[in-house]
């Protein structure tokens, strides 16, 4: 399984992938607004499986995501993803508020908002013909040689979605003007697999202990112990059943300090061992050729069945 993220440069991005890779696993140090162009893609959640089709829209927030990017029959999988930070976001948006009396307020709340790090649509007009140019930009290189063209379009993209009338994309993109909200996110996001204590984690975000916890339970709903515990084993979950390695290996590279604490919290969560768990879905290790696991499909999400132990 990789590990990818995005470089912290580049801010609109064309990605043209040949050949299947699998479940990667994708870690984001800035929001992404993207558009499936070919094939299909899979973020994985829990125990869910989301379907976001050739066409559709999609939103990333900061953190690390489990996706899978499947070519449409023997072609390549295309994608372009624009990438933004709390700070380019509050520039542009206050830009729009100044000169066009843009309204910003985000008054949408439903459980996909609260309760996911992505959300997806099917593309409107006027963003699919935003995303066709963008390809045409990319293709000549414009972006490279102008940064001013590259600022329009992310500021028309911001725009297009602002304008848009309430949705779980609106709001997701609403959310994150919040520059203080995105740097603590930030943080917290890239300490999850390193063996470090919360006192220190408090400390590398300059807040207190009590004022570290206080503000991760309202961005997480949870105690951080709780929240980095299950995101490691969500993370061992996929490894279990997208790769070969050791249960061990598994649970060392998932930063669990033994192997039998590994497997006492994984059936704490999951109800079975992490070997009984692989066996129940080794059925649905993916092969070179692209096929996918095969899951209850209900309205752009599949849940993971589990087979007969």
């Amino acid at each position: 399984m990789n590990f990818l993220a995005d470089d912290g440069h580049a801010t609109i991005v064309k990605y043209v992938e040949s050949n299947y890779a699998g479940i990667q696993s994708l870690h984001l140090s800035r929001c992404a607004i993207g558009y499936v162009v070919k094939g299909t893609k899979y973020v994985y959640c829990g125990d869910s499986r989301y379907k976001i089709s050739r066409g559709d829209v999609f939103y990333m927030g900061v953190g690390t995501h489990y996706v899978e990017d499947v070519a449409e029959e023997s072609r390549s999988f295309e994608q372009i993803v624009v990438y933004y930070s709390p700070e380019q976001l509050q520039r542009i948006l206050l830009n729009l508020n100044m000169n066009y009396s843009i309204n910003t307020v985000n008054a949408h709340s439903c459980d996909v908002c609260r309760n996911r790090n992505h959300v997806s649509m099917p593309a409107t007009a006027t963003l699919r013909n935003l995303f066709n140019h963008v390809t045409s930009f990319l293709y000549e290189d414009n972006f490279i040689h102008d940064a001013a063209a590259e600022n329009l379009k992310m500021t028309e993209l911001i725009y297009t979605i602002v304008a848009m009338d309430e949705c779980c994309l609106r709001s997701k993109v609403l959310s994150n003007v919040d520059a203080a909200y995105g740097n603590f996110e930030r943080v917290v996001y890239s300490h999850i697999f390193r063996d470090m204590s919360i006192e220190e984690l408090a400390s590398i975000s300059h807040r207190s202990l009590t004022s570290f916890k206080k503000e991760f339970r309202r961005h997480f709903m949870m105690p951080p112990h709780r929240w980095f515990i299950r995101q490691r084993l969500m993370q061992s979950r996929l490894l279990l059943i997208s790769t070969s390695k050791s249960i061990s290996e598994i649970g060392n590279e998932c930063t669990f300090p033994n192997t039998s604490h590994f497997i006492k919290l994984f059936k704490k969560e999951y109800g079975v061992t992490p070997a009984i768990y692989r066996n129940r879905h080794s059925s649905f290790l993916l092969s070179p050729n692209g096929n996918v696991p095969e899951c209850a499909e209900r309205d752009g999400e599949s849940r993971l069945q589990p087979s007969a132990v």
